[in-house]
């Protein structure tokens, strides 16, 4: 059994080591917590496309990374009984690469589609035909005796990833029929997260520790059940084994997560525009320098959690901290002149 199908079917041989990522992703629509509109529209489009016995339409979904846009696909998956296959955009690497996978889909399963918008120019186009028409055009033969042959394939759903919206081309934007973005998660949304990951780990918890791991999880799922296995670990060699207030604070200390869920990182990007650079503004590809991170990481995994927080804005001239990431790290605010913002 394929390793898609068992996510599907929630069914696993004995023997068969355990995805523990695997196993804590909601399989249905009811386990998603924090996305109430996402959640209803989504099931809107499942239950029009059974009731038309019809493939889901094309569905892309951006935002953050973490928040859930994998799950979202095997739920979708899931919802519909139909299989799905998973790959990225940096793993098709040629056409051929992509006419191999549409070939191998059946009527009405997904293809999803991670970093979407890293999809080289040429697999894009064979990927337009076949989301439109769903039809493959392949040629054969090469010179004056080419030939286009038009292959026609199953009705499926492409659903695509992409934390990068704006680098995505137009026309394969347009050729989703749904767009939705994903949003940072409310602390109520991440408890609850928390709550039926450490039940499926039996894990005994409190309320008050949930509560304090939901605070320093960024507002994102992903950073919560990776925060609740640490402490989880924690609890186990440290403790009697449950998660306490107190349990949670020390482990989470202990990995440098402060109360607002910034670890060693974001506060080096905060203190080098600060300290460095006298609060800025400073150029994006010169903080990534500074602290040798990369650019990418900082304006996709860093900067949307210091912006949520305020502590961070962004200008023509650069990024500037605030006087509440100032106030947050302990350091006076003694600068003579403010930049300004514009």
């Amino acid at each position: 059994m394929a390793d898609d199908d068992r996510m599907i079917s929630g069914q696993r041989h004995q023997g068969e080591p355990v995805n523990i990522d695997a196993a804590l992703r909601p399989r249905r629509l009811d386990d998603i917590f924090g996305q109430d509109t996402l959640v209803e529209n989504l099931r809107i489009l499942i239950e029009a496309a059974k009731s038309r016995n019809e493939a889901l339409d094309h569905i892309l979904f951006y935002g953050p990374p973490g928040l859930g846009k994998t799950s979202l696909s095997h739920v979708m998956a899931h919802e519909m009984g139909v299989n799905i296959r998973v790959t990225a955009g940096p793993a098709i690497e040629r056409a051929g690469d992509l006419a191999a996978i549409l070939t191998n889909l059946r009527k009405g399963d997904i293809l999803f589609i991670d970093e979407v918008h890293r999809l080289g120019r040429a697999v894009e186009e064979v990927l337009y035909p076949a989301m439109e028409d769903f039809a493959l055009d392949i040629v054969v033969g090469k010179g004056p005796t080419a030939r286009n042959v038009r292959l026609k394939l199953p009705r499926f759903t492409v659903i695509g990833a992409t934390t990068r919206l704006a680098l995505l081309t137009a026309p394969l934007r347009a050729r989703f029929g749904a767009t939705f973005r994903l949003d940072f998660y409310s602390e109520e949304a991440l408890r609850s997260i928390i709550q039926r990951a450490a039940q499926m780990l039996e894990m005994p918890i409190d309320d008050a520790g949930t509560s304090e791991i939901a605070r320093r999880s960024r507002g994102t799922p992903r950073v919560a059940l990776r925060l609740l296995r640490r402490v989880r670990d924690y609890a186990q060699v440290r403790a009697d084994g449950e998660i306490t207030a107190a349990v949670a604070d020390e482990a989470l200390d202990l990995l440098a997560i402060d109360h607002l869920g910034l670890d060693d990182t974001d506060r080096r990007v905060l203190q080098a525009i600060i300290e460095n650079f006298g609060g800025g503004p400073v150029g994006l590809e010169t903080i990534a320098a500074s602290i040798s991170e990369e650019s990418d990481t900082i304006m996709d995994v860093i900067e949307p959690y210091l912006l949520q927080l305020g502590f961070l804005d962004r200008t023509p001239r650069g990024r500037v901290a605030t006087p509440r990431a100032y106030a947050h790290l302990g350091i006076d605010d003694n600068r003579v002149d403010q930049p300004k913002l514009f």
